[in-house]
């Protein structure tokens, strides 16, 4: 019985249903490409190739653990000028972000 309960627990844990988690609306995809472009774009550059933030483009992004990337999108990073913005957007949205940065961001 414990084992069913550890298989539940995981199932619902945050990361999993973050995983599982259907794409953001039409819409909503359209603020979030904007909201890369202006806002992230504002320190990672406006084309993502860099600036005061790193590059968001595949091949800067390609070693890194998507888990991790997400978690830097809706955490931020202490003590770094990289914001936290889970006020803005869901865990599953900034997942979305990081998928389709690792594809090379829609124009």
């Amino acid at each position: 019985m414990p084992s069913c309960l550890f298989l539940v627990l995981l199932l619902c844990s945050p990361t999993v249903l973050a995983q599982k988690a259907p794409p953001p609306s039409a819409e909503r995809q359209k603020q979030l490409v904007h909201l890369v472009r202006q806002d992230c774009g504002s320190c990672h550059g406006m084309t993502l190739q860099g600036g005061l933030g790193p590059s968001l483009k595949p091949q800067s992004l390609q070693n890194k653990p998507v888990d991790s990337l997400v978690a830097t999108i809706y955490n931020g990073r202490p003590g770094t000028p990289m914001p936290p913005w889970q006020r803005f957007l869901s865990e599953a949205e900034a997942r979305w972000i990081v998928e389709q940065l690792l594809a090379g961001f829609p124009e």
